[in-house]
């Protein structure tokens, strides 16, 4: 009889465990691990290895749960491409190398799952391969694969590449991750006082508490999300519109240089990041359960599976604006209340406490129609471009903070350029996104140090970070503006990235000297310093939305480009003009020696088909709505949750997203609707008042 982990109660076996030979084979064995036995690279090296205290794990658990191998590298002659997810025969060479198993081919594959696959190409590998993160089943295995026990039992684990996970780890899209805290909650209730989902068990009647969520980017969805299905009646405020017609309003801009004012690339369903390149990256952990959660719940409106394991995730415009159809749908199969082209132009507020909103037809500029609608909470999450929403705050006495953010310029190269860059031979297998690796993208920072420059105010930041920001690759360089006399820039694009043209911001970081230096102070101060620049670049330009660009040569000498400039993909036109009149010296100055540092890390960044575009302002809030950190409910007014990348609590669209999600659970429990431990059930949330994108 073949051994298997299921003769045992509870799959736990015998201690000690014997040697397990097949009968109707030979025994399969293999040289033992040496460890390695050269020099140290720093004598801190060894206390440091040391102190790594490697997990203990007792011989009859690892026959149960998942083991997870790391690191696991394919190059790329043998891996199938980017494209492909499942597991391949390369891929199990890797896996029984792990093992230790001398016959890859008896391994059964469904006993394996590919949960991380990401590209490296860095310079200092030998070859670009793929790497790759497995979970192994071992039950599975040892049910297929009997004879890989002996292997198991062997297993040591090792931070990093090789670590056993319990049987109780599990991800869930927040529908269902909801259901089962209903669920959960409706089985304790049922020893004491019956839970009822639906209403708030501090008020005696039945009627469902009203929550009004204004701003249907990703906090705000989510945050409704969670409401809905704890059985809030929420009402979803969107000043723009629905993504159809959105798409047809940004479809008049670019053709006809039609702005509308309320329904562009920053406002509309899904907010700003919905024209943009949908980028799923973050830095608050990609394995946290809450990112895991919200990129599951994207799958389940219509996101691919592979956003769950490619190292980096991204959507592209034409695969978000179905899924935010199917997202916004089953609000209302929740019977959620969606408004779209209504602007909130006001809060009612008594005794400290908002009680409701004052809204109108967002084509209404003067607010003549407006009505007062009440509710029991308002969750804010307007994103970074609604200022008049912060003015109104102010009005209220809303506790607002200036807040750090980032300005710069908008560079794009000949996609083919940074293929070469980063591929050298390999970049021919890019094919504009059909071929085996991913188009090629880049991420590059440096810190500046401009205290030696006696040109440099004393008044300003002399120290700044300077850094590539949502580089799009395969993309187009796309008009944010608000407003007809301003000018911003973004970056964008579709899911396969085959554009001819790579884009990416290069930015400073600026901070309240820099906003005292030009006069302006207050909690809005740093709103009236990007209105300044984008202002700027719009007279540059010449009007009309045309952007002032400058080649990337040019820019370091200082001197005005000619006029045969290299192509755009900015559709609206361009200008050539000295983009040093831009900024203060300062920034400037920052971005001149950023750029010829970005050089050194990647050969030919600095090329003539490189150009530059302004302006780019709006990277984060230049506000900060201050909040509780435990209930997310404002400082200052009661019954108000200011969540997302607009309150200064995010930076993207998973960030957000967990944000709102959060937002959405907190407020559900001080409603009475939820009763769990947050932290418990999701994770601790990402640190109030740092932002991390």
């Amino acid at each position: 009889m073949l051994l298997s982990t299921s003769n045992f109660p509870n799959s736990l076996l015998p201690f000690p465990l014997p040697k397990f030979t097949p009968p109707f084979s030979p025994t399969i064995k293999c040289a033992k691990r040496t460890k390695r036995t050269g020099k140290l690279r720093y004598p801190s090296e060894k206390k440091k290895l040391k102190q790594q205290k490697q997990p203990q794990i007792d011989v009859k658990n690892k026959f149960e749960g998942i083991w997870r191998l790391s690191k696991l590298a394919v190059s790329v002659d043998k891996d199938p491409g980017k494209d492909f997810i499942a597991v391949s025969e390369p891929l199990l060479q890797e896996v029984s190398k792990v093992l230790e198993f001398p016959v890859a081919s008896m391994l059964p594959p469904e006993a394996f799952t590919v949960i991380r696959k990401s590209f490296d190409a860095r310079k200092s590998q030998k070859e670009p391969k793929f790497v790759y993160t497995v979970d192994m089943d071992v039950q599975k295995l040892l049910d297929l694969e009997p004879r890989t026990w002996e292997f198991i039992s062997e297993l040591e684990t090792r931070v990093g590449v090789i670590e056993h996970l319990p049987n109780n780890i599990c991800s869930n899209d927040l529908i269902n991750l909801v259901n089962n805290f209903k669920i959960r909650e409706t089985i304790v209730g049922t020893e004491g006082l019956q839970i009822n989902f639906g209403s708030s068990t501090s008020q005696p009647s039945t009627r469902r508490p009203s929550v009004a969520v204004v701003g249907s980017g990703p906090a705000g969805l989510f945050a409704s999300l969670v409401l809905a299905e704890f059985g809030a009646d929420v009402t979803l405020l969107e000043r723009g519109q629905a993504v159809e017609q959105r798409g047809r309003d940004i479809g008049a801009l670019v053709v006809r240089r039609l702005l509308q004012m309320e329904s562009n690339f920053c406002f509309g369903e899904g907010g700003a990041g919905t024209w943009s390149d949908g980028k799923l990256v973050t830095r608050i952990g990609r394995n946290s359960a809450s990112v895991i959660s919200i990129l599951e719940t994207l799958v389940h409106f219509g996101a691919p599976k592979s956003i769950l394991i490619d190292g980096k995730p991204h959507l592209g415009t034409d695969r978000l604006i179905p899924l935010l159809r199917n997202f916004r749908h089953y609000l209302e199969e929740l019977g959620v209340t969606v408004r779209f082209g209504t602007r909130v132009d006001d809060l009612l507020v008594e005794d400290s406490t908002v009680v409701g909103v004052k809204v109108s037809d967002s084509k209404d500029a003067g607010c003549s129609n407006n009505q007062k609608w009440r509710y029991d909470a308002i969750v804010l999450a307007v994103g970074h471009s609604a200022r008049d929403t912060y003015n109104m705050l102010l009005s209220h006495g809303v506790d607002l903070v200036q807040k750090d953010f980032a300005v710069g310029l908008r560079i794009e190269h000949p996609q083919e350029l940074i293929n070469s860059i980063q591929y050298s031979a390999l970049a021919s297998e890019v094919m504009n996104g059909r071929g085996k690796v991913p188009v090629a993208d880049y991420k590059v920072a440096e810190y500046i140090n401009l205290k030696e420059d006696q040109e440099v105010s004393s008044l300003v930041s002399e120290n700044r970070s300077c850094y590539s920001f949502c580089m799009c690759p395969g993309g187009q360089v796309v008009l944010t503006s608000t407003n007809p006399s301003e000018l911003c820039i973004n970056g964008m694009s579709f899911s396969r990235r085959s554009s001819r043209w790579a884009n990416s911001a290069l930015v400073a970081t600026v901070s309240f000297k820099d906003f005292d230096a030009l006069g302006f102070n207050g909690p809005l101060a740093g709103v009236e310093f990007q209105r300044l620049f984008e202002r700027k670049a719009a007279e540059m330009g010449g009007g009309n939305f045309v952007v002032p660009v400058q080649r990337v040569t040019d820019f370091l000498e200082n001197k005005m480009s000619g006029a045969s400039l290299p192509a755009s993909s900015y559709r609206l036109g361009v200008q050539a003009a000295n983009l040093h009149e831009l900024f203060p010296t300062n920034v400037t100055q920052a971005l001149q020696q950023s750029i010829s540092s970005f050089d050194k890390e990647l050969p030919g960044f600095i090329s003539d088909a490189a150009l530059l575009h302004g302006v780019e302002t709006r990277t984060s809030s230049p506000v900060q709505i201050s909040r509780r950190p435990d209930t997310y409910e404002s400082t200052s007014v009661k019954g108000l949750y200011p969540v997302g990348e607009g309150a200064g609590y995010a930076g993207g669209i998973v960030s957000a997203a967990v944000d709102g999600m959060h937002a959405g659970f907190a407020l559900a429990r001080s409603l009475g609707l939820y009763k769990g431990n947050l932290e418990l059930d999701l994770g601790k949330a990402q640190n109030a008042g740092i932002v991390r994108y």
